[in-house]
């Protein structure tokens, strides 16, 4: 995660006073998106008297399959670059408990910037964004760099709750005679380890269970989620190839190779992937591997500025972050409709409509969830039934959606897709010419987030 620190930092212009500090890299973006088409002008989200919230820049290193990478880096960047660091992680170390401060040490950051921690599932990143959004609003803060990342090759595995219990109780035993006592009660059954999993606390239900139910709630086929799902690797695999990924930096794997792309997207065939068995509800249920998102190593991160303070540094930035809404609902039946609450939420915040976003992008953790979001937010009677409203906000059209792929084909570091989700559609709204962008996601224990992203006047 320090490589993301250090990476989002040294993205300043030739004419920043830090140039000569050796930030070598340009804000600009890389020739596929120079190309911009001209965006149609509507009327901005700014409001009197609330200051202008930029992202000024935003990176990653490329989401590899769980198992073939570690995020392990050290690097130097100047002590003064930013004023606070926010990052979000799901899956902890105990270790590094507070792994932004720990990250941001080893990137060389001075031990005076404070730095913390959060975590919100699946939109760890967006909390860490919208947290940065408030301390630069509220005038605490002029420079925030917030980010997210998830190591799922090297997940804590923990003692069982027994050997847990006969270990804490050895270390406080005394006598020799006391320690063999306690060593005497080991049974073999206490050395079972207690492997983590994606599941609810509240329900004990995998969300890939969860996912599946959804999909059938929704009445969402086997081959619907296996279209869907060959659309995202198909659509990655031409934004890859197209160059349209200009947020991945290159990241070299201690002891390895140097990584310089995604590594889970795979277009397949629906013939092949017809094929797969049921991952969650046997032997009759739709959700598969491959119309799932897979275990990812990851980080993101991006810039975030005062639009005063970036202008100032001579910053041209990308986008404003605009008006951003956190939803709940039941963790049972509707844990990943997330999107389906957050997003006419967010629109009414900023007096738009669906009509009014150029792009949106939500995040795929199972392609029967993202189906069932689709299908319930063009529904009236979900909309009267379950949201209290008087009618649906409408489904987003296809060719606006997700467009150079998502979690399904790019990969989903828990932590880090928040910050992927916004600087991807900060990135398209200029490659397409739009103005406004909807960022939406899922998460665990029923929660969701929206978030609108408005370019900046080129």
């Amino acid at each position: 995660m320090s490589c993301m620190l250090t990476y989002t930092i040294r993205n300043l212009p030739a004419s920043s006073a830090w140039a000569a500090r050796g930030f070598v890299r340009s804000l600009s973006c890389s020739s596929p998106l120079q190309a911009a088409v001209q965006p149609k002008t509507k009327k901005t989200l700014a409001k009197s008297g609330v200051k202008n919230i930029v992202v000024v820049e935003g990176v990653r290193i490329p989401f590899l399959q769980s198992g073939t990478t570690g995020l392990l880096n050290r690097t130097s960047v100047p002590r003064d670059v930013v004023d606070y660091i926010v990052y979000g992680t799901v899956i902890q170390e105990v270790k590094t408990s507070n792994v932004a401060r720990e990250a941001a040490l080893g990137a060389g950051f001075s031990d005076k910037t404070p730095a913390h921690t959060v975590t919100m599932a699946c939109i760890s990143s967006n909390q860490a964004m919208t947290t940065g959004v408030g301390m630069i609003a509220a005038g605490q803060c002029d420079v925030v760099v917030a980010g997210g990342a998830e190591l799922m090759s090297d997940v804590p595995i923990r003692h069982s709750r027994k050997m847990r219990k006969t270990m804490l109780t050895l270390n406080r035993a005394k006598t020799l005679g006391q320690k063999l006592a306690v060593i005497s009660k080991i049974r073999p059954d206490y050395f079972a380890p207690e492997l983590p999993a994606v599941a609810e606390f509240s329900t004990s239900e995998t969300m890939g269970h969860s996912a599946d139910r959804l999909a059938a709630a929704f009445a969402i086929s086997r081959l619907e989620q296996d279209e869907y799902a060959l659309r995202s690797h198909t659509l990655a695999k031409k934004a890859q190839d197209g160059g349209m990924l200009v947020d991945v930096v290159p990241f070299k794997v201690p002891g390895k190779e140097t990584v310089t792309k995604d590594n889970g997207i795979r277009p397949s065939s629906l013939e092949q992937m017809g094929k797969l068995k049921p991952a969650f509800v046997k032997p009759y249920g739709t959700v598969t591997a491959a119309n799932s998102s897979f275990l990812t190593d990851g980080a993101s991160a991006v810039l975030l500025m005062s639009e005063e303070k970036a202008l100032a540094l001579g910053y041209k930035p990308k986008a404003y972050l605009r008006d951003f809404v956190y939803v709940s609902q039941d963790p049972k039946d509707q844990l990943l409709l997330g999107p389906t609450y957050a997003t006419p939420k967010v629109l009414e915040k900023a007096g738009l409509t669906m009509a009014d976003i150029d792009v949106f992008e939500f995040h795929e953790a199972f392609a029967g969830q993202i189906l069932a979001n689709l299908k319930a937010m063009d529904s009236d009677w979900f909309a009267q039934n379950y949201m209290g409203r008087k009618s649906k906000v409408g489904a987003p059209p296809l060719e606006k959606f997700n467009t150079w792929g998502g979690s399904l084909s790019l990969g989903h570091p828990f932590a880090a897709t928040g910050c992927r989700l916004v600087i991807t559609a900060a990135h398209r709204l200029k490659k397409e010419g739009g103005q406004y962008g909807l960022v939406a996601a899922c998460a665990a224990g029923g929660q969701g987030h929206a978030m609108l992203v408005e370019l900046y006047p080129q």
